[in-house]
């Protein structure tokens, strides 16, 4: 059978069964390339937050060195103030919401930093050191905001990451499975259909050669039937001549 060695779907050939895979080919088709734009989409968001993620920890050593100073600088001049904090600290001003961002598809989380609450620490350094303090709590809330911002970053590296593997597999797969597949078989469909098509035309021609043979045979017993006569005379000529049979015996 045609096509038979290659890797098909196993469907009866007819008209209904290549106009159904027409469509699937072109909705596989469709399918692959909206895949592709989708994987080309995602590739370019990853290096845009591959590129921030490297800029974002460069910054993050600067300013969690710039806060480290600032904390020297604070208990330089208003001495040992970690006892006032920890008395203050009774729940968290800092907290973190998630929203979802979406990507082509892909539900990114994006984390962001906000103060719930008065500041505690609003009366510390007030006898000394106040605006080194000031500084300090500035430099870390930055450091905190740039943290969150990291954080949302590396999550949304790691979740692109998963969904470009996965649209890549179903690229690869449609590329070269699906699509072949059902190309393999319409074009088992469209010559199968030659082979009826031209066993059909040849039955039609055995048909016809015999219905004419039929006719002429037809045609000849009738014209016997209207002319007796004529037949017998041809009958008799065949001995008319006995001058031109041969002689045995003499």
């Amino acid at each position: 059978m045609s096509g038979g060695g290659k890797d098909r779907i196993p469907i009866f050939p007819s008209r209904m069964a290549q106009s159904v895979m027409k469509v699937r080919l072109k909705g596989a088709q469709k399918g692959h390339s909206l895949l592709k734009k989708k994987a080309d989409a995602l590739n370019m968001r990853f290096r845009d937050i591959l590129k921030k993620i490297v800029e974002n920890k460069v910054l993050m050593g600067e300013v969690m060195k710039e806060a480290a100073f600032s904390l020297a600088e604070a208990k330089f001049t208003a001495g040992d103030f970690s006892h006032t904090v920890i008395q203050n600290v009774s729940s968290a001003q800092v907290r973190v919401r998630m929203k979802k961002e979406n990507v082509v598809g892909v539900f990114l989380p994006v984390f962001e930093a906000y103060n719930d609450g008065p500041d505690a620490y609003d009366l510390t350094g007030l006898g000394k050191g106040g605006s080194n303090i000031a500084k300090l709590k500035k430099n870390y809330a930055k450091a905190v905001e740039l943290l969150v911002e990291l954080a949302t970053l590396q999550t949304c590296f790691i979740t692109l990451d998963e969904a470009i593997k996965v649209t890549n597999r179903r690229v690869n797969a449609i590329e070269h499975v699906i699509i072949p597949r059902i190309e393999n078989t319409l074009t088992y469909i469209v010559t199968e259909l030659d082979e009826m098509e031209r066993e059909e035309f040849f039955r039609m021609k055995k048909i016809q050669a015999n219905k004419k043979k039929a006719r002429e045979a037809a045609a000849a017993e009738e014209s016997a039937k209207e002319n007796p006569e004529e037949e017998l005379n041809q009958a008799k000529n065949l001995l008319a001549n006995e001058d031109d049979l041969p002689v045995l015996f003499t």
